[in-house]
């Protein structure tokens, strides 16, 4: 299956770029990666949120067939990596629309994480609470995203994030702000609940589920096993500050000589096992196993110094002298000889310069996998009630070369629907919405309350 081309000409449209200054300080990766270990595991993080974790109503407004609360609470992450949040991302703000008369004896809610550039709550409000409300009886909450919308830090333009690691304490923060508000969700009477997210957002809601204790539904739309593919394959990897990352990574040794032992991914389609990704990529290449870290490709840190341009024209030169003094065509054939050494070291810098593309795009996969690829994560605790919503042309999130989330969750539900990422976003949220319903009804029937 083809990529959508209107996917490819929305992203072309856009102006926003990610990871404007790199990949993040690199203690905050070193401590992102080590917390990774704990909320990877449900018995260990479920014990991060305690069930009374306090919750707060600021406002209620009625309407004439819902009600609106918009309420806040301290994101649990300040408690246990608090230097990686930046001080506007620390309150987590959400919109919780239920309505005032429930149409069954239950009072089903579901929880909407928010998609890249879906800031405040409108959109998620006006495309799927309200007519969920209408349609189901099903009530939303919304929770805001760190670095989004009121939480977005000062400095920050639009959606770009500056650093590669803000994505991960954006998915730690979810991850624990999402058992935040089951835990208060359940104690006040409602249920059954579930999550949902469509892009980001189903990646994200997917990474919180695996960490729920009870079976829930879950419905990731336009996501799928890992960001990886989506910022190293997919259209989106056009707006990646690759310049600035390939930078940094041969620059400093820290990415290479500590972080990389960080990287624990157990999955099929790992850092370490490189080689399938490079050979289905865009610019493939025949073999990985010959290619060392940038340091040691370029003598980085050797004291050994490459044979300099002017160093190889004048040796060059001298020795024309030699052969061709007195001789009128040795200005010409010294000017040949002269371009061809400056083609060759073009060439070897062109080299150079590809090997360590290659290399920052393999880090990137790896550091992503690590703290994005569900298989890093416990498996939910009931995936049948899982119904995944994807697109067959999706340019977005790409699907070739990454475990797929039926091989990673065993008994889950994929649904294909025809286009892009764009166009099913665009035309067909009323799908979405019908996977939503069909995954609360689902529970009903294994788990009735």
């Amino acid at each position: 299956m083809g990529l959508s081309k209107l996917d490819v000409l929305y992203r072309r449209l856009l102006l926003t770029k990610f990871f404007i200054r790199g990949w993040g300080k690199p203690e905050d990766l070193k401590q992102i990666f080590e917390f990774r270990k704990i909320i990877g595991n449900r018995e260990k993080c479920q014990n991060l949120v305690p069930k009374d974790y306090p919750v707060h109503i600021d406002t209620v407004e009625e309407q004439t067939d819902c009600k609106i609360f918009d309420g806040h609470f301290t994101s649990p992450l300040v408690h246990y990596v608090p230097d990686v949040m930046p001080p506007e991302t620390v309150t987590a703000r959400f919109q919780f629309i239920v309505p005032k008369e429930w149409k069954s004896k239950y009072r089903p809610v579901c929880i909407h994480l928010a998609g890249t550039g879906d800031h405040y709550f409108w959109r998620r409000r006006t495309l799927m609470a309200r007519p969920m409300l209408k349609e189901a009886g099903i009530a939303s909450l919304m929770l805001e995203n760190p670095y989004y919308g009121y939480r977005k830090p000062k400095d920050q333009l639009r959606s770009s994030l500056k650093n590669v690691s803000d994505l991960f304490v954006m998915g730690g923060a979810l991850v624990l702000e999402s058992a935040a508000l089951l835990h208060w969700l359940d104690r006040e009477g409602y249920g059954p609940l579930g999550m949902t997210g469509i892009s980001m957002g189903g990646h994200m809601a997917s990474l919180a589920v695996t960490n729920w204790p009870k079976p829930i539904p879950l419905v990731p739309c336009l996501s799928w096993s890992t960001a990886s593919a989506v910022f190293t394959t997919g259209v989106l990897s056009k707006a990646v500050n690759w310049r600035e990352l390939e930078k940094q990574y041969c620059t400093q040794s820290v990415y290479e000589e500590e972080i990389m032992h960080l990287l624990e991914y157990c999955g099929t389609d790992s850092f370490k096992m490189g080689q399938d990704f490079v050979k289905n990529s865009p610019k493939s290449v025949d073999s990985l196993t010959h290619l060392k870290l940038a340091a040691n490709i370029f003598h980085f840190n050797s004291a050994r110094k490459p044979l300099s341009a002017e160093s190889l024209q004048a040796s060059s030169n001298n020795n024309n002298e030699l052969m061709f003094q007195n001789d009128l065509k040795g200005a010409y054939i010294r000017r040949a000889m002269t371009g061809g050494l400056n083609s060759q070291l073009k060439r070897e810098q062109a080299k150079r310069s590809e090997a360590l593309q290659r290399e920052s795009l393999l880090f990137m996969k790896g550091v992503m996998d690590e703290c994005t690829h569900v298989a890093n994560f416990s498996v939910p605790v009931d995936p049948t009630l899982i119904i995944v919503v994807q697109a067959k042309e999706d340019a977005y999130v790409p699907r070739v070369g990454v475990r797929s989330l039926q091989e990673v969750w065993p008994g889950c539900e994929v649904r294909y629907l025809e286009g892009g990422h764009i166009s099913a976003y665009l035309f067909k949220q009323g799908l979405f919405r019908q996977a939503i319903y069909d995954a609360f009804n689902r529970f009903l029937q294994k788990y009735p309350m």
